[in-house]
This record gives structure tokens, sequence and C-alpha cells, in this order.
């Protein structure tokens, strides 16, 4: 059975979520949102009005969202006070707490991925590394587990490009994946992934090293305009040297485009 203090983190942490996200801000935001959507040629701009009707469904998804995570925690409070008076089984009791708990670290996960490309879909391309089919049978289990991870979660998947191994596996693959905060939960797959086992392929059975790099992208619709500010780019170009042809020394082959970004969160330079 749960204690009192268990009962009153839940209270806590609800109390957070609440400061945290700003309900009561977000509730007067819908109501002015949706006054917009009152006006009489709303919807003779098709792409503007389905632009404002996606802003009030992200609201009211937070909004929503706390209120589910609130009528839990009430519900727990009740069925604590049922089960001091011998009204209800302690194992009910346990139940909805961890049923409660749950609900409070998915609105708390999501709270976190604020940043605004976190909400969209995914462009996830993997590649093996070197290592021949051992790294090919690696990258292969990454997509496997990628895909069935997407399942389970409920994304949208389309398979963009798959090349196949020579012998087992696969050499590459871009997979699209589409859904909400897709993004935020997957960009810290971004890198490369490593596996160390007694390798199948190998006839005397020792232990290998296989790499795949898994590339995260966010699936950018029309809602993010990209601005790209002309004096922050800057071309370098170059000659080849030494002995050759007409062209060495003389014609500039290799060119460099830069783009001086400013991280607006960090404040670094890239």
């Amino acid at each position: 059975m749960i204690t009192q203090e268990q009962l009153k983190e839940t209270a806590e942490r609800t109390e957070a979520l609440h400061r945290y996200l700003d309900i009561d801000s977000k509730k007067i935001e819908v109501e002015e949102e949706e006054l917009r959507t009152h006006v009489p040629d709303f919807w003779e701009h098709p792409k503007e009005a389905q632009a404002q009707m996606k802003k009030i469904k992200d609201l009211q998804a937070w909004i929503d969202g706390y209120a589910e995570v609130a009528d839990a925690v009430e519900e727990l409070t009740i069925a604590f006070e049922f089960v001091k008076e011998g009204e209800m089984d302690e194992s009910e009791l346990d139940a909805l707490y961890a049923s409660t708990i749950d609900k409070i670290e998915r609105l708390e996960l999501r709270n976190m991925l604020r940043r605004e490309e976190d909400k969209l879909g995914v462009v996830l391309k993997i590649n093996s590394g070197a290592g021949g089919t051992e790294s090919q049978d690696w990258a292969q289990m990454l997509m496997r587990m990628y895909l069935r991870w997407c399942e389970a979660h409920g994304y949208k998947t389309s398979m963009a490009n798959l090349l196949e191994g020579d012998e087992a596996g696969i050499k590459s693959c871009t997979i699209n994946v589409e859904g909400d905060f897709a993004y935020g939960y997957l960009k810290s797959e971004n890198g490369v992934h490593r596996l160390v086992r007694v390798s199948p392929y190998n006839a005397q059975g020792k232990r290998m090293t296989s790499f795949a790099s898994v590339f995260v992208t966010p699936l950018v619709d029309d809602t993010i305009e990209v601005r790209v500010d002309p004096a922050l780019l800057s071309w370098d170009t170059f000659r080849s040297g030494g002995a050759g042809g007409q062209n060495v020394n003389k014609v500039e082959s290799g060119v460099r485009l830069r783009y001086q970004f400013t991280d607006p969160y960090t404040g670094e330079k890239e």
C-alpha cells in the first residue's frame, strides 16, 4: 500500500506541472485563438486556417494532458481514503497509483521536449560502418529495433530507401517517421552505435566489434520558416597544385560555402 508521503508527492508534482506548463495562460490563449476562427472569411485562406487550427489543437493538448493528470491524482486521493475505511482493496490502490505516476511522468517528459522541432516527425538514416557483413547485420538489427519501437508507440513509418548487404544485413536505409514528438524522442539516438558480440559470421567464433551510424533529422514542414542571412555567407575557393595540365594553379576548381550560424539557445557560433 502506498504511504501518505507518496500521495503528497504526486500532488506536489502535479502542482509543479501546473506552474511549468502555465495552464491558466494556455486556457486564456485558447479562448483568444478560437475567437479568431469565428471571422466570416476564416476558411477563405486554407493554409492560414489550418495553421491556426493546429495551434489551437496543440494548446488544447497541453490543457487536456494536465487535466488527465489532475483527475488521476484526485481519484487517487479519494481511493486512499476508501482504503483507510476498508471500502477498497490495497491492490486496487497500488494499481491506481502506478497508473497515476505513469501519467505524471509522461507529461513531465513531454514538458522537457519544448524546442520547436521536438514535436516534428523524423528522417532516420542508418549506415553500416567498417566491418563488412558484421556491421551490415548490426545496421539491420538497429533498423528492426527502431521500426518496432515506432510501431509500439503508434508512429507511422515509411521506408524511403533501403540498400541491402551483399551477404546479410543492410548497407544503409532511410526511414520517415511521422507522429507527434517523434524527433523529440529520437534525437538522442543520433551518433555512432557499437556492438560487441561473438560473431555468427566468423568461423573461429571470435568476438567482433561492429559500428553503425544513425543520423536523426527533423522532418520539417511548412510551419517552420528557414531564414538565411546573406551577410553571414562566405565563399572559399581553391586551386589544385603540383605539376599537371593547364588548369593547375590557374583555375579555381574547389569551392567551399560557409555560413556563420549562432545557436539561439546557447549563443555559440558555428
